[in-house]
């Protein structure tokens, strides 16, 4: 399924007064690893800016230790202090990375904006070295858009 395709699916999940919000965020997770061949766990991390970590939320893929994660620590952590999207093409290039999995090439992380605020992230790791396009970017700003409306 395009890119394209999956944006009124996301729309739609978004829009389901049948689901509490971590049934929306579970779901558009499902429908992205599902739909997308390459995204192989997708999650989301929310921002505690108090205590300047992030919190893992609803995702899909295999188990992680990585529940909390402080700003500026891995990726992630990066993504929460920058505000800006984070493209790996190659997990073993990345001074910064923390180690989810051996299976994981390649990784990019969206920040979630609410009112100006980033309150967290979408974070996507993959199987396959250097998948990440600009149309990835753009699409799961779309995504982020989206479930911006949740909150």
């Amino acid at each position: 399924m395009t890119f394209q395709e999956l944006q009124p699916k996301i729309s739609a999940i978004v829009a389901d007064n049948n689901k509490v919000r971590d049934e929306k965020l579970l779901a558009v997770c499902q429908l992205l690893n599902e739909n997308v061949e390459y995204y192989n766990w997708v999650g989301f991390y929310f921002a505690n800016h108090e205590n300047k970590t992030l919190h893992l939320g609803p995702y899909v893929g295999a188990e992680t230790d990585h529940t909390v994660i402080p700003f500026g620590k891995g990726i992630c952590g990066q993504v929460a202090e920058s505000n800006t999207n984070f493209v790996v093409p190659d997990v073993k290039a990345q001074d910064n990375y923390i180690a989810c999995s051996l299976t994981v090439k390649s990784e990019i992380v969206v920040p979630l904006f609410v009112n100006g605020v980033n309150i967290g992230q979408i974070d996507i790791d993959s199987h396959v070295i250097d998948p990440f396009t600009e149309a990835d970017e753009r699409f799961l700003e779309f995504v982020n858009q989206e479930v911006a409306k949740l909150f």
